[in-house]
């Protein structure tokens, strides 16, 4: 019934301690984009220690709270808006800027996602038509 959160929980874990283990999700590879794939590609570009399984992920936390979990670096969210939205938290953890393309998605499906995350105190630019 989680399915759509995964996204956001694969961010959870690279920010944990110890390695995280799902399996048995296999749905997640047949959702707006193959979900699994999407986030460990998204999860290399910045650095996190992962391995990809056929029906999940384990990802290898780094879990120091004193510095960033990971590197900066540019994702392509392949349209899915909770991609993008999992990078964009992703970015309150990182060491550089986050840039996530082809999240016009977002302004659909979470129309106030940009609001919310700037009343948190995340500072986030919007390049080209598509907000």
């Amino acid at each position: 019934l989680a399915i759509d959160e995964f996204p956001a929980l694969f961010i959870v874990a690279a920010n944990a301690e110890g390695v995280t283990r799902l399996r048995g999700a296999e749905e997640l590879r047949v959702k707006e984009s193959d979900r699994i794939q999407a986030m460990a590609d998204g999860l290399a570009v910045l650095g996190v220690e992962h391995q990809v399984v056929e029906d999940g992920i384990d990802i290898t936390g780094n879990g120091e709270a004193a510095k960033a979990s990971y590197a900066g670096g540019q994702i392509n969210s392949l349209g899915d808006h909770r991609i993008a939205m999992a990078f964009t938290i992703a970015a309150l953890r990182a060491s550089d800027e986050i840039v996530i393309e082809d999240c016009a998605n977002v302004a659909t499906s979470f129309p106030n996602f940009r609001e919310l995350a700037t009343r948190i105190g995340m500072t986030l630019n919007v390049e080209g038509k598509d907000e």
